[in-house]
């Protein structure tokens, strides 16, 4: 679809939803921290400065109205670790882009990745003020890149491949070739894509402390594998991966499932250790997979030897066992001691199995056991605010620390009176095991939105460097799977 023009009259207070103790704070508002009427945020990427945690950064597919599918790589930025957010516009005005991923390194500099839709071709953007401004890093497509891409960069001074990105996306929908690529030159360039063993899909990747790379990714259905690159660190050669391994997530990927139509319900999330514990070096792998064709579990597999071998697949939502409920959108990520974080959507509270809460759980001894799961979020309905396309993106992702961990998901907590419905925005949550057991609900009204004289416009992009031209590639033939971006 073309881009959707709006000329807005009205607006709503932001939206700050509490849940016991803890609050939601809206991240996609105008530029006087209001709500936006009629528009839809999703797939929020978050990104902390690991030297400063009151800064913080948030990319999401940014849709200007829910009558077209037309979306742009939106983003907002924190000063105050989360209270209040500012939205100056999105990476390029009117460039049709998706699936967005965020990334910072260990001195707090923010990288942005972001596709390009109409020839699946990838480029990396790069923030030194905390996400307030991007650069372009590449020229447009520049990163090669496919459908549902991510990617991680090593943070280990002193590692030969100290500062390289790496980057791995589903092949089926592909800028040229290949699933994998890399840049030593902080995504300025990237190597010709290769092809990994398997060609995994719908998953991510994270470096250890010894600069070995793992992926982590599946087949679409119940076949899951943890791939590792030892050589990916050298920059004399071309990457090859050395090791690869099955591993049992204890049930299979669900796309189309009844809880978002039109997407995932959970993607393979990969993380390492790097705390230089006990548990340095474990690789961790956890996805919400359906163990019976039903609803879905939010399951975890560790390893404890580099990712040769792999534990039996482990449940981490504690309800007792239904399978239509859904526990979906299933993350996590390692806090710098070790401690485990990870976050998901879940209707275990819910009579219809469709409205959906925030949960959290967390480990400190390597995932062996999890803490009771914690609701953080109340309760809202997924199905509402789609913006011509039926789902509300396909994940959500959590930065920890050493006390928690800093939450991008998306919610309908706002109701437009205009349409009827509420819609779909991007929310932040500090989570904490400090939190304690779960919360017994406080009620917020909804906010109302009020009619303002002045007209509100789509948030305007600052102006950025005109990117070197790039030719576009000719993408390759393919088999045509169902999900898009």
């Amino acid at each position: 679809m073309p881009p959707g023009y709006i000329y807005r009259l009205e607006t709503g207070p932001r939206m700050i939803s509490r849940f016991g103790v803890f609050t939601s704070f809206q991240v996609n508002v105008d530029a006087n921290g209001q709500n936006i009427l009629g528009d839809a945020a999703n797939e929020p990427s978050i990104s902390v400065d690991p030297t400063d945690a009151n800064k913080i950064a948030i990319g999401w597919r940014q849709f200007n109205t829910i009558s077209s599918n037309f979306r742009q790589s939106g983003y907002g930025y924190t000063t105050d670790a989360g209270m209040t957010w500012h939205f100056p516009g999105v990476l390029q005005n009117n460039v049709f882009r998706s699936d967005p991923v965020t990334n910072s390194d260990e001195t707090g500099n923010f990288f942005y990745l972001s596709l390009l839709v109409d020839t699946f071709c990838g480029d990396i953007w790069h923030s030194t003020n905390g996400g307030q401004t991007w650069t372009e890093q590449s020229p447009d497509g520049g990163a090669h890149s496919g459908d549902k891409e991510w990617f991680t960069l090593d943070r280990t001074p002193g590692s030969m491949g100290h500062g390289f990105q790496y980057q791995f996306w589903t092949g089926f929908f592909a800028c040229d070739f290949g699933e994998f690529s890399r840049s030593t030159d902080g995504g300025a360039t990237w190597q010709s894509p290769i092809d990994i063993p398997n060609s995994p899909v719908w998953g991510t990747l994270d470096v250890a402390s010894n600069g070995n790379l793992f992926i982590g990714g599946g087949d679409e259905g119940s076949d899951f594998w943890c791939v590792r690159s030892s050589n990916a660190q050298n920059p004399n050669v071309t990457p090859t991966f050395d090791q690869v391994t099955t591993v049992n997530m204890g049930g299979s990927t669900v796309f189309g499932g009844a809880i978002n139509p039109d997407g995932l319900s959970g993607q393979m999330f990969l993380a390492v250790d790097r705390s230089g514990g006990p548990t340095n070096n474990n690789v961790y792998m956890v996805s919400s997979v359906s163990p019976s064709g039903g609803g879905t579990d939010v399951m975890f597999a560790r390893s404890t030897d580099g990712g040769a071998t792999f534990s039996a697949p482990q449940r981490i939502n504690d309800d007792p066992v239904n399978p239509n409920k859904w526990h979906w959108f299933g993350t996590l990520s390692v806090a710098p001691n070790g401690r485990i974080d990870s976050v998901w959507l879940d209707t275990r509270n819910a009579a219809n199995n469709t409205d959906s809460q925030l949960f959290y759980s967390w480990s400190t001894d390597g995932g062996v056991t999890w803490a009771p799961n914690v609701a953080v979020s109340q309760s809202f309905n997924p199905f509402e605010g789609y913006p011509q396309q039926n789902k509300i993106g396909d994940y959500i992702t959590i930065v920890s620390d050493n006390t928690g961990g800093d939450v991008a998901y998306s919610a309908t907590f706002n109701f437009n009176p205009g349409t009827g419905q509420h819609e779909e925005d991007v929310y932040f949550v500090r989570v904490s095991p400090s939190s304690g057991a779960t919360p017994t609900p406080t009620p917020t009204p909804t906010a109302t939105p009020t009619a303002t004289g002045t007209p509100t416009a789509s948030p305007t992009a600052t102006p950025r460097p005109t990117p070197t031209p790039r030719s576009a590639p000719t993408p390759q033939p393919r088999p045509t799977p169902p999900p898009r971006p």
